[in-house]
Formats: structure tokens, C-alpha cells, sequence
């Protein structure tokens, strides 16, 4: 190997370790929803609560479970950017702090997102294969959406 080629190696190698000692708040309750979730607020079956909670919640909610990897920098600092993006998109752990027509908006872009095969991403369904939707569970989640949609203002 040539010296060149191995000293920028090494640095590499120093850069990678050093980056181990920056990480992110990896922030979850890993607690049971509480009254201002969705499944508390809304009625929800136990099908749709196993499909929230495999497909969406590690993103939209509160109670995110965090992969070994999120140890692993880069990687961690990803996929908290990824949750904190996620939840500010929705959070489900904090939908009753929505206003209605926040909670109206919330819902309807759920249900075009759902149906349009956008959510959940791909990018976390490679890595999460049960997360993938099958055309059953995307009815079952749009038809949940829909009943609480009705029972909010339109957006």
C-alpha cells in the first residue's frame, strides 16, 4: 500500500472513531400512549393499533424503538433527523394537542399518503420489511383515518 493511501486511511479511521463521541438525543418515552394519542382519543381497532405500531410509530410517535445502528454514527444522527422530521409531520403521540383543523389537515394528508402507497417510506420499509402495507391493512388505516376525519372540521 502506498504511504499516501495509508495515511488517508488512518485518518479515515480517526475521523469514523471520533464521530462516535458526537451523537444526537435519541428521544422516545417508550411508555404506553396516553390520552392525547390518537388510539386513546379515537376508536381503534387492535388490527389498526398493530399496524400504527409497526408501520408508523417508530417515526410518528413518541414511542420510537431506536435500531442498534442508531448507536452507529452517521447513522444516528439520520435517523433523528428522520424521527424529529417525522413527528413534526405528525405526531401521533400528540394528536390531541392539535387544533381541529390541524387535526383535520393531519388526517387527510395521512389518508392521500396511505392510499398513495407514500407511507410508509421506502427507505424505511428496506430496512423494516414488516412495515411494508398490504393493499388489506392500507383499507383498514384509510377507513380508521376516515372515521375520525369525520368527526373534524374540514380542513
Amino acid at each position: 500500500m502506498k504511504p499516501l493511501t495509508r495515511k488517508i486511511l488512518v485518518v479515515l479511521a480517526l475521523v469514523l472513531v471520533g464521530l462516535q463521541f458526537v451523537r444526537p438525543a435519541l428521544t422516545t418515552t417508550n411508555v404506553a400512549p396516553d390520552a392525547i394519542d390518537v388510539t386513546a382519543l379515537h376508536p381503534t381497532s387492535a388490527e389498526v393499533k398493530s399496524i400504527l405500531a409497526r408501520a408508523c410509530y417508530d417515526c410518528h410517535s413518541d414511542q420510537t424503538r431506536y435500531p442498534w445502528y442508531a448507536q452507529v454514527q452517521p447513522a444516528g444522527w439520520w435517523l433523528a433527523s428522520h424521527v424529529k422530521d417525522g413527528r413534526r409531520h405528525l405526531n401521533f403521540s400528540q394528536f390531541g394537542t392539535y387544533s381541529p383543523d390541524r387535526a383535520a389537515h393531519k388526517i387527510e394528508s395521512l389518508i392521500e399518503e396511505v392510499e398513495e402507497h407514500e407511507m410508509p417510506l421506502r427507505s424505511y420499509t428496506w430496512l423494516h420489511p414488516d412495515a411494508r402495507l398490504s393493499d388489506t391493512e392500507v383499507k383498514a388505516l384509510v377507513a380508521w383515518a376516515k372515521s375520525i376525519q369525520s368527526t373534524l372540521p374540514p380542513p
